[in-house]
């Protein structure tokens, strides 16, 4: 396994357990030959080289990075510019090396191993020779993962400047498919991570983020299916690009039933300038071929995204238990009201008090104050420290809000410094809740937010820190960078961010960053990179977080899914459910509560006791097990899933109805990723009767459920292997 290579035939066979991608050198084009189901390495594979030479025209060639205006018609993978205003390039292969393990990217986030055994690494090097163009085409398969990624690395080695105008991090050929259906999610504010399922046809099928954020709206991932894919059955191949910026995937099938998926950087408003001997590095993305369906591709990305690009101390660590006062009071607070929800958090076994918007600057509400990273003495007299040192004296740890990449029109350093927000000379400045967003490509910026912050981390024992960003980037510009190089500021604005993240977390290793865009407006891998876990919707409905966190599920690991119980009527729908609904809801990610503690009766107190005690037990099953979904949201009245150990001696199933059925049939719920050999004590979440039963049956046949005539309806079951 590996990179195996038979340089006569131009071959290049990349081999893991249950996987082959294999590349093809003709005439100097680097073309696909094949990525699916493991394949033996033979010294004969002739039937599967590709012989039809260039001359038959490059459109009919499926190319591994294709270029434009030499005969290929569909969309590139890159563009170049010449200083003469041509775009004009032809990339031919001038060799190749292999690497042990797998080398970092220069200033951008990326899946790492730990040891080169884990994986190995195929370089391509192309070249332009008119313009002395360079492109590193790179390619790492791992040992043991079912997983491809790739990137590019564009260089200028000609005597002339070049333009970069396109430049993508993975093109794919699927030759002869074009009957394939195309996975993604896709939402808004508080709606976030519907999955969109739908058939490629003859055409482009494209999801993107203009916004300067990977946005809401659409998640940096997509996955293409055969229609006959299910959660346990079929094939899938997923694409996920490791970036927290403007980005595009799309499937583009052509006139002869061949489809071409790409994903990158969206190339709107999009250009780079190379001058003679500079380099461009791309953002990484994740390929995953699945042949054991949806489940099967989704549990490969949880595996490789929660230990091998998360990273620091909470990697593997479980995550404590919270309380947020942002629902609970607003900007409405004093010292001892927070502290009167810690006190109460304290008896019902809470391990941390985070909190959020209203503590700094003059912050009576979200129209000011933002990049004055002060405590506000009118509401804490005593200052932070002291909240933390009561909170702590609670027994819990303490947490706080901030917003750094933003910049309030009424605050003391936008009156100080008007040019540090991102914005064009003579161009209106469009505020969203009354904010503009800091031009992170200024290291003085960045310098001011790393020195603000850490005047705080040094004085206050902050244990947690949920790092908001609730706006889109407008007016793109940069009062930093010359005109030629302002299309450059969207990409180098999220360049600055990680150079930023890198420092903070870094100076700071025992703090655990959760990263918030208005919730799950920046769900993506870049942010798990230096953030393990995500503020996943400010939507706390039960109902709504069903499907929400069952989208998010598809490529995303549960480590990295914030939910918390909220108050009702929900503050977001109006919705009242009860309070064990919305609990085992949250109890499926890293749990919560976002409300009041004082206001509970003692029956709800109760209920929270057995809630976080119960989670205690399980957190780490459920953050660190592999997930399998049995009913889907989006297909429904019904919502169910599974936690299974890697062993497959333990499991917590958790199912869920939303509205009652009258007359209802009899009902069970086939389970999965148990070993059928084995024996299991079922213990019913609300400690009712145990019962064992075989793996065997309890996959085949499943396990019964009671009904109870009532709208939102949830349970959960432990299960653990018992000795025959």
């Amino acid at each position: 396994m590996g990179v195996l290579v038979q340089e006569q035939a131009g071959l290049f066979h990349l081999q893991s357990p249950g996987m082959s991608y294999m590349i093809q050198i003709v005439d100097g084009y680097p073309l696909h030959v094949y990525w699916g189901g493991r394949l033996k390495h033979r010294e004969q594979m002739d039937d599967l080289l590709i012989h039809t030479p260039a001359k038959a025209g490059l459109d009919r060639l499926p190319q591994e990075y294709p270029q434009y205006g030499s005969g290929d018609f569909r969309n590139p993978a890159y563009q170049a510019e010449l200083e003469d205003g041509t775009r004009i390039t032809e990339l031919k292969y001038e060799g190749y090396r292999i690497l042990k393990g797998k080398p970092s990217l220069s200033g951008l986030p990326a899946v790492y191993t730990e040891d080169d055994a884990e994986a190995e690494t195929l370089e391509l090097e192309l070249k332009d020779a008119y313009s002395g163009l360079k492109v590193i085409l790179s390619y790492t398969i791992f040992a043991d993962r079912n997983v491809i990624t790739r990137s590019a690395r564009l260089s200028n080695a000609g005597d002339n400047n070049l333009r970069l105008r396109r430049a993508l991090s993975a093109s794919v050929d699927f030759s002869g498919k074009s009957d394939l259906e195309m996975m993604y999610l896709t939402g808004a504010w508080a709606r976030e991570a519907n999955i969109i399922r739908k058939p490629i046809h003859q055409g482009e099928t494209r999801i993107d983020s203009k916004r300067g954020m990977s946005s809401h709206q659409f998640n940096p991932f997509a996955a293409l299916v055969t229609p006959e894919t299910t959660e346990s059955h079929g094939e899938a191949y997923g694409f996920s690009l490791v970036y927290s910026g403007s980005f595009e995937a799309e499937a583009e099938v052509d006139s002869f039933g061949s489809t071409r998926v790409s994903i990158g950087l969206n190339s709107f408003d999009f250009a780079w300038l190379l001058s003679p001997g500079e380099s461009f590095q791309t953002p990484e993305a994740v390929m995953v071929y699945s042949g054991q369906g949806l489940g099967g591709m989704s549990r490969t990305y949880h595996r490789l995204y929660r230990t091998r690009l998360c990273r620091g101390k909470f990697r593997d660590e479980e995550r404590p238990i919270l309380v947020n006062n942002w629902e609970a009071t607003y900007f409405n607070f004093d010292a001892d009201k927070l502290v009167s929800i810690a006190e109460e958090g304290a008896r019902l076994g809470i391990e941390l008090f985070v909190l959020d918007d209203g503590w700094f600057g003059k912050r009576d509400s979200d129209n000011s104050s933002l990049g004055d990273w002060y405590e506000d003495r009118r509401k804490l007299p005593d200052g932070l420290a002291d909240v933390a040192q009561r909170v702590n004296e609670q027994g819990l740890k303490f947490g706080l809000w901030f917003e750094p990449e933003m910049i309030s029109p009424d605050s003391e350093l936008y009156r100080k410094n008007p040019d540090w927000c991102l914005h064009v000379p003579g161009r209106r400045r469009s505020e969203a809740r009354w904010q503009l967003v800091l031009d992170y490509t200024r290291q003085e910026v960045r310098d001011y937010i790393f020195d603000s912050l850490s005047a705080i981390f040094t004085t206050v024992p902050v244990s947690y820190v949920k790092w908001d960003m609730n706006r889109a980037l407008t007016e793109i510009g940069s009062a930093a960078l010359p005109p030629e190089r302002q299309s450059e500021t969207a990409h180098r604005y999220v360049l600055g961010l990680y150079e930023l993240l890198e420092r903070i977390t870094s100076a700071f290793p025992h703090i655990l960053f959760e990263s918030c865009s208005s919730g799950g407006g920046r769900f993506d891998p870049g942010m798990l990179y230096y953030m393990p876990q995500t503020w996943t919707s400010d939507n706390t409905d039960g109902v709504e977080r069903l499907k929400i966190q069952y989208g998010t599920s598809l490529v995303y690991p549960v480590s990295a899914i914030g939910a918390h119980v909220s108050a009702v009527p929900n503050h977001q729908v109006g919705r009242m459910t009860p309070l064990e609904f919305r609990g085992d809801v949250a109890m499926s990610g890293n749990f919560g509560y976002e409300l009041d503690l004082t206001k509970f009766t003692d029956e709800e107190k109760e209920i929270v006791k057995r809630q976080v005690s119960a989670y205690k037990e399980i957190r780490g099953l459920v953050q660190k097990g592999d997930l399998y979904r049995l009913k889907s949201p989006f297909q429904g009245n019904e919502s169910s899933w599974m936690f299974v150990s890697e062993d497959q001696k333990e499991a917590v199933v958790y199912y869920f109805q939303v509205m009652a059925v009258p007359n209802a049939p009899l009902r069970s719920l086939r389970l999965d990723g148990l070993n059928p050999e084995l024996e299991y004590e079922v213990q019913p979440g609300n400690n009712g009767e145990t019962s064992i039963h075989g793996g065997d049956r309890l996959m085949q046949l499943g396990l019964t459920l009671a009904y109870q005539q009532k709208d939102y309806e949830s349970g959960w079951f432990r299960l653990r292997a018992v000795t025959p």
